[in-house]
């Protein structure tokens, strides 16, 4: 067994107790922490490979023990777009934040100073001069830039390749995902049932419809939301005249019909109902 888990749960007590039933696992590693490990995995050289469209990874060792860990660094190219353009907009907003500060009293600036580093996007790029002036730690920002579009992983196994560790680490995110979506999406709470077996069968059906979910977007390739969207376009119009009704649908877009092909679903008939007046 591997377990897939999320930055929160790596202490080294946490990660020792996994292994004692002979499991291993994946695990995120904060990049802008105080590890000393992940210090040293993000110095090390090496060339990123890449395993999908949009990432690459590039593995790392940190030590020689016996008990050594391995080290994962994922590169995301569009993340790192977002990432940098993200801290764009925070430098710009903390340097108008600052802008004419020096005219303040020292209390004054002391006070915006504190009002700042109260939200961490502006303390991680915030500094006070030994004169008590504010300005913008472009240091900070340089070595911010280095994390754009990274993130880290840690495994305790030695036979998975990296791209198995970094495609293992996403099936975490899938399986949060899941949760978000029969919560929200699908609605899973609240449940008015009392009897035990009413609530399993709820649940049950839940599950159910989140794997039709699933299954729909792995076989059209995109997502829930955007296939849902695309199929709510298409309607059902009744037309009603003195000589009766006909129920019509609309005419299908060519993604309706692409997706409905690649779900092997027939096209809906174009006429449903045919009712003449009553004579």
């Amino acid at each position: 067994m591997i377990w897939a888990l999320d930055r929160g749960f790596t202490s080294a007590a946490n990660r020792r107790y996994l292994q004692r039933g002979g499991g291993h696992y994946i695990m995120g590693e904060k990049l802008r922490g105080d590890s000393a490990e992940a210090a040293a995995a993000l110095s090390r050289q090496g060339r990123y490979r890449p395993v999908a469209d949009n990432l690459r990874v590039k593995e790392v060792r940190v030590d020689d023990g016996a008990g050594r860990d391995r080290f994962v660094i994922c590169h995301n190219p569009d993340a790192a777009v977002r990432d940098a353009a993200t801290r764009k907009r925070i430098v710009a907003r903390l340097t108008e934040r600052i802008a004419g500060s020096d005219a303040l009293s020292a209390r004054k600036r002391a006070e915006l100073a504190g009002q700042l580093k109260t939200k961490p996007a502006f303390a991680r790029f915030l500094r006070t001069t030994p004169g008590g002036l504010l300005r913008v730690d472009r240091a900070a920002v340089g070595r911010d830039a280095n994390f754009d579009g990274k993130f880290l992983l840690r495994t305790s196994d030695e036979s998975l390749t990296a791209a198995d560790i970094a495609e293992g680490y996403k099936g975490l995110y899938e399986a949060e995902r899941g949760w978000r979506d029969l919560k929200s999406t699908i609605d899973l709470r609240p449940v008015y049932h009392h009897r035990e077996d009413r609530i399993r069968a709820h649940v049950q059906l839940q599950w159910l419809a989140l794997l039709l979910l699933r299954v729909a977007e792995t076989t059209v390739g995109d997502t829930w939301r955007n296939i849902r969207d695309e199929l709510q376009r298409l309607h059902l119009v009744t037309l009603a005249t003195a000589d009766g009704q006909v129920a019509q649908r609309s005419e299908l877009t060519p993604r309706q019909q692409s997706i409905l092909a690649a779900l092997d679903l027939p096209e809906p008939p174009r006429f449903f109902d045919f009712t003449p007046a009553a004579e």
